[in-house]
């Protein structure tokens, strides 16, 4: 129903943004982390937005970013999974991080979200890990794509596809794990290995 707001950061509370648009302040229910990153109070703002509406009242979820918002309704589709839990787990770590993480299925930073215990992270790290490589895989060149599909248990393809999920190019992964290949034989300790030896 609404796509985004645009308007003055009235209030910022845990959790939470009041923003006023047209002289109407939207109280916005948000991650910890777009609290954080969101203007000052009197600055403008542009919150993407979800309506949920439920048997005993209405939401309204703000976010900083489409990516967030998407990732926010992929959470949501995950059995055990709501609204209020998926924006803790977004508050919980950064949107690469947490790409990362279901990439990978590491539950155990999974399960640093409050809220989530081991076998609803081992449910969102199975449901979410195809339907984020689908999407991410849609979105670069064909061969790209290609490269970046997982074959059986090739460790370096798949640190390949997380690091290009993360948002780096097909050439910068490459590059990144060629540096780290022979290191190990374990895709998120090449993931770490690589994203090291690029900072």
């Amino acid at each position: 129903m609404y796509a985004y707001i645009q308007g003055i950061v009235a209030e910022k509370g845990h959790n939470e943004l009041v923003v006023e648009a047209g002289g109407v302040g939207y109280q916005l229910l948000c991650s910890m982390n777009t609290v954080l990153n969101a203007p000052n109070v009197g600055e403008m703002t542009k919150i993407y937005t979800y309506l949920n509406i439920r048997q005993d009242g209405v939401d309204l979820f703000g976010f900083e970013s489409r990516e967030e918002r998407a990732m926010f309704l992929r959470l949501t589709g995950v059995s055990g999974v709501g609204p209020r839990t998926a924006i803790g787990i977004l508050g919980s770590m950064s949107l690469r991080e947490l790409t990362l993480a279901i990439l990978m299925g590491d539950t155990t930073q999974l399960c640093r979200a409050p809220g989530i215990g081991k076998k609803t992270a081992q449910r969102i790290a199975l449901e979410l890990k195809e339907k984020i490589s689908d999407d991410e895989a849609q979105g670069m060149p064909e061969n790209a794509a290609g490269a970046a599909r997982p074959s059986g248990n090739d460790a370096y393809t798949e640190a390949l596809l997380a690091l290009q999920a993360l948002g780096y190019s097909n050439g910068e992964a490459v590059q990144a794990l060629g540096a780290v290949r022979d290191q190990s034989d374990k895709a998120d300790e090449l993931v770490r290995l690589a994203l090291r030896g690029m900072i």
